[in-house]
């Protein structure tokens, strides 16, 4: 690990000299490159570096210890090499954590998509609480969230929203939520007060880079059609709604909500962007296969990620058996509660087999 660290710390040195060459700034592909990589070391050489300093002050301390004369000197060594011992353990785990594969997608941007599941009208009104805590999440953070396409259900909430969410970190952290969702609350339209169970699926894409996705006109295949629904007298009286179909692949989107045939065109790009790099991903990997059914099932109650019980104000994270008792507070979009854990839990599994943070497919 030590020898690693060394040529890592010599590697990011190089990049910063680099960076400051006319060679590479006059570059820009280069320049952003070089850039990335030297921003993607800092923390691990900072760690190092620090572990460094630590280990330094350690000897010194315990040089002191052997060989100091004064009493109350050698209690105050010794006082230090406690505190020091005890930091380069921490600095050690912390190295070694950094150490591991990174997932590529963590510092992009999310498209973030919630479907109404099994549970009739319930489902598309929990779709819409999903959605509502998502954003009351993501405004505290500094993120931005764009609705691109929203389908309204006739008794509230959404069928569907797909939304655009950008900020540093956003899939880091986002990529937890994805799958299948489960409430357990009596719906404001049961006269019985029964219980009901309903869902709603996530999914949470990486915005694909223009660089990852090369999309030839001649791959698509796209038509333009008349909007249904409210919004307005340009929305339903042109041909503003766009249906992008690459043919290769059979991927399909939908755009409508835009008076703008051309800025609905722009948003359903971006999607089948996003769609592409997940199917390009799961393909590379053979164990994820389709990345996105991994994600979601298929909306019945019994493929779930975690539960959301109202009468008990129980939230239950299955995937960790994680169960808190604040669940109007997460609802309110204090997510950190329950992703916190997870990542802690997804840091012990991959500091065990050495693989990249993160859940697993399906997971």
């Amino acid at each position: 690990m030590w020898d690693k660290l060394k040529e890592v710390e010599q590697r990011y040195e190089e990049l910063g000299r680099e960076l400051s060459s006319p060679e590479v700034v006059s570059d820009r592909v280069r320049f952003r490159k070089s850039s990335k990589e030297h921003k993607d070391l800092q923390e691990l050489v900072a760690t190092y570096r620090a572990y460094n300093k630590a280990k330094e002050e350690f000897e010194g301390s315990k040089e002191i210890v052997a060989a100091a004369k004064d009493p109350e000197l050698v209690e105050m060594a010794k006082e230090e090499v406690r505190l020091l011992e005890r930091e380069l353990g921490g600095l050690t785990e912390r190295l070694t954590l950094l150490l591991l594969p990174k997932d590529p997608n963590d510092d992009k941007n999310v498209i973030l998509e919630i479907r109404a599941g099994t549970g009739g009208d319930e489902a598309s009104i929990f779709a819409g609480d999903l959605f509502r805590m998502y954003t009351r999440y993501v405004q505290p953070r500094g993120w931005k969230m764009e609705i691109l396409s929203i389908s309204d259900g006739p008794a509230g909430g959404v069928k569907e929203v797909i939304a655009l969410v950008t900020g540093q970190g956003a899939f880091s952290r986002l990529k937890y939520e994805r799958g299948v969702h489960r409430v357990q609350r009596v719906p404001e339209t049961e006269q019985m007060g029964r219980i009901h169970t309903s869902t709603a699926t996530v999914a949470v894409l990486p915005e694909a880079e223009d660089v990852e996705i090369d999309i030839q006109e001649k791959d698509l295949r796209i038509d333009v059609y008349r909007a249904g629904g409210p919004g307005g007298q340009s929305v339903n009286t042109t041909d503003s709604a766009v249906r992008m179909t690459h043919l290769p692949t059979g991927i399909v989107v939908a755009m409508q909500d835009e008076k703008s045939q051309h800025k609905n065109r722009d948003k359903a790009l971006r999607v089948l962007k996003a769609r592409l790099l997940e199917h390009k991903q799961s393909e590379q990997d053979k164990q994820r296969q389709d990345e996105r059914r991994s994600q979601v099932g298929s909306g019945e109650r019994a493929e779930k990620i975690r539960t959301y019980n109202y009468p008990q104000s129980r939230l239950t994270d299955h995937r960790i058996g994680l169960s808190l008792y604040n669940l109007q507070t997460v609802i309110d979009g204090d997510l950190d509660a329950v992703i916190d854990p997870l990542i802690t839990h997804y840091q012990a599994e991959a500091l065990k087999d050495g693989t990249s943070l993160g859940p697993k497919t399906g997971q």
